[in-house]
């Protein structure tokens, strides 16, 4: 949820979920595990799984917030996998958490969840904020297995070698770490060592540059958003203007004709 408000008051309540969230501008103040707390911009937000608390605004200009609710199987999960055996679940002995990797985070893992982009970019938000919020803000933090695999660069190889092959397809970091035959985290991390960027990146990457392919052989943009893999036009446009300067447009007009 993304929200502003000025004179809405939040009753006293709970939610079954983790809940992690960033206060973007003004005061939130909220009274939560027998103390008053008050949220400023760049704050993050961490509520356990049934933590009573409520919520009004501090100051007479209201807040501006963003906040994510995520379960305890998806929690638990996430460790599992980066701890490559069982993990037990973080415990914020703290509501509010002055720390500004989490808030970015954060933000971009709700970027992902409202720019409704792939599977696979989603995935990394979702196992970076849950990793950061259980490594910087927890006082029970998850363990992460050890950083060195042997067959980093085979683990890489066959996870790229899928998102080549399946390019125009919404592919997760599960399959990917079937594939691979080794967990999510530990594909991500040979990813990274391997090529330098996430597997998201990669993914786009491929994309963009079969993108710029077709656009140079005459095929209609909205056919090439189809065909690539991006959601819409309007996709491929911001993305293509990213990684190149000119939108995808301008780029056509300056291919030579045959």
């Amino acid at each position: 949820m993304h929200a502003h408000f000025r004179g809405h008051a939040y009753h006293r309540h709970s939610h079954d979920s983790y809940s992690f969230g960033v206060t973007e501008s003004g005061v939130q103040a909220f009274h939560c595990r027998g103390g008053t707390h008050a949220s400023v911009a760049g704050t993050v937000l961490a509520f356990n799984p049934d933590d009573p608390h409520d919520g009004h605004s501090g100051a007479e200009a209201g807040f501006t917030y963003r906040i994510v609710h995520i379960g305890p199987d998806l929690v638990r999960e996430v460790l599992t996998d980066a701890a490559e055996g069982p993990a037990g679940l973080p415990l914020f002995a703290e509501p509010l958490v002055h720390d500004p990797a989490l808030a970015a985070a954060l933000g971009r893992l709700h970027g992902e969840l409202t720019r409704g982009g792939s599977r696979l970019a989603l995935d990394e938000a979702l196992r970076g904020t849950v990793l950061s919020m259980a490594r910087r803000g927890a006082t029970r933090p998850a363990a992460v297995a050890a950083v060195s695999d042997p067959d980093a660069a085979a683990v890489a190889a066959r996870a790229a070698a899928v998102l080549r092959e399946r390019l125009a397809e919404d592919v997760g970091a599960s399959e990917l770490a079937a594939a691979a035959g080794r967990s999510r985290f530990a594909v991500y991390r040979a990813f990274r060592a391997v090529w330098g960027m996430a597997p998201s990146d990669y993914q786009r990457q491929l994309r963009l540059r079969r993108a710029r392919d077709l656009i140079a052989a005459g095929v209609g943009l909205a056919e090439v958003s189809a065909r690539v893999g991006f959601a819409d036009q309007s996709h491929l446009t911001r993305w293509f203007c990213r990684y190149y300067g000119i939108t995808p447009g301008a780029f056509r007009e300056a291919v030579p004709g045959p």
